[in-house]
């Protein structure tokens, strides 16, 4: 795995930049696992901006931090490439063209109701997501997994995640003891650390940037209304999922939901599944579903009720503190990705975190695939064991053969992601409506 870039950052123009991180944006489904594999493809494969083990690098720091990993990993390519604006470049493309049809469905469905017509095209969205999710999982793991013992990592977090439903956090940081312990022993198989050193003030300023740039609306609200504003409480809620949300969002979503569904009021229980299901069939990362419970907050307050406007404010909050805090993230944290990543006991930490991360994404191609390819599942508890299984009488043969026919596009004929999206979306529309 070489860290000899094969392009010059500085030869990637910055609107060259945002025609790639753009597109990627706009096809981001698939929730982390297919955003991951997306950009794999576009920045290590097709254009080789990041190398291997830089792109490896920066996924291991963002599975570390609270919040949509994919949405930090391109945010941190971009600042690679261009700095903090290009950071917020990346950042901001990859999350707008999801949030600006997330809003535009949940004003349909306040409206309307359900939306037959869109859940028909998202049918065979997801069938190709489910094939780029597993390209993904095989191309990763080819690369990642080096050692015996990186592989016994690997199927030990998948095990952890899948079976036995252990803490993503804590999974990830025993494979970074285990990685650290195991290089004590060959030190000097890891690079020199880079000499320029990152200053603390900088960092430091940095943080304070973002801290403000995070609650000042929030505190604006406050003072322009009271305290105890539906705006000012939904900022505050979800500036809390902000810091808690390890692993993504489906470390929270049972809590989210419980809180806004039982204590807050702010939507109903199918609603909040509806929400879900709106988040996982669009491009953009699954924490957007946010925005949805923000729309239906405001959408339903007293005082606001059945106001579209009162929706929209809730739900621009909801995404402003959402994902203001990703940016916090990148910008204080990223000068030091390379630095410790060439430190020999952390570099041994991160290359088994690595390998940990493989059998993360395939616990997500699973339960993805799970819920993609069957209507009805089981759950299977024995003493410490816990795991989803398909009920086999309700698998979706019209699931399976769009997920054969995308993986024969993607693996066979190597046709574009864009293409096979499209290809699959039509199909599936085709068999919702006539079915």
């Amino acid at each position: 795995m070489t860290d000899t870039p094969t392009t010059d950052p500085a030869q990637v123009s910055f609107s060259q930049a945002t025609r790639v991180f753009g597109r990627i944006g706009c096809l981001s489904f698939g929730g982390p696992a297919g955003q991951i594999a997306l950009m794999h493809r576009e920045l290590v494969e097709q254009r080789p901006w990041l190398t291997e083990a830089e792109y490896l690098r920066a996924l291991n720091f963002c599975m570390l931090l609270p919040g949509p990993e994919a949405m930090q990993l391109a945010t941190y390519a971009g600042w690679r490439l261009h700095g903090v604006r290009g950071g917020l470049m990346a950042g901001l493309l990859f999350v707008l063209p999801g949030a600006a049809v997330v809003l535009a469905i949940s004003i349909l469905y306040s409206l309307l109701g359900r939306l037959p017509v869109v859940e028909a095209l998202f049918f065979g969205v997801k069938a190709a997501v489910l094939a780029i999710v597993l390209e993904a999982l095989m191309r990763v793991s080819k690369r990642a997994l080096k050692l015996p013992w990186h592989w016994m990592i690997a199927v030990a977090a998948f095990l952890a995640l899948f079976v036995f439903h252990i803490p993503f956090p804590a999974v990830i940081a025993v494979a970074g003891l285990i990685g650290y312990a195991m290089t004590r022993s060959d030190p000097g198989s890891a690079a020199p650390t880079p000499s320029t050193p990152v200053a603390l003030s900088q960092t430091a300023r940095t943080i304070a940037i973002w801290l403000v740039i995070w609650f000042a609306p929030v505190a604006a609200i406050a003072l322009l209304f009271y305290p105890d504003h539906l705006l000012v409480n939904v900022g505050l809620f979800f500036s809390k999922l902000a810091v808690v949300t390890f692993g993504g969002a489906y470390a929270v979503l049972a809590y989210m939901g419980q809180q806004a569904v039982e204590n807050h009021g702010w939507l109903t229980a199918p609603q909040m599944v509806d929400g879900l299901g709106l988040a996982e069939t669009t491009p953009g990362p699954l924490i957007l579903v946010t925005e949805f419970v923000g729309y239906m907050a405001g959408f339903r307050a007293s005082g606001l009720q059945g106001s579209v406007m009162g929706g929209i404010a809730a739900a621009l909050v909801a995404l402003w503190v959402t994902f203001a805090p990703c940016f916090l993230w990148i910008f204080a944290g990223a000068p030091y990705i390379e630095r410790l990543a060439h430190m020999p006991r952390l570099s041994g930490a991160l290359s088994a975190i690595t390998a940990g991360v493989v059998g993360v994404i395939a616990n997500l191609a699973l339960w993805f695939g799970l819920h993609v390819l069957f209507s009805g599942l089981s759950k299977i508890e024995t003493g410490p064991i816990s795991m989803t299984w398909p009920q086999w009488a309700t698998v979706d043969l019209a699931a399976v053969g769009l997920f054969i026919l995308s993986a024969l596009m993607l693996l066979r004929f190597h046709a574009g992601l864009a293409k096979t999206l499209l290809t699959c979306a039509l199909l599936g529309a085709g068999i919702k409506l006539l079915t």
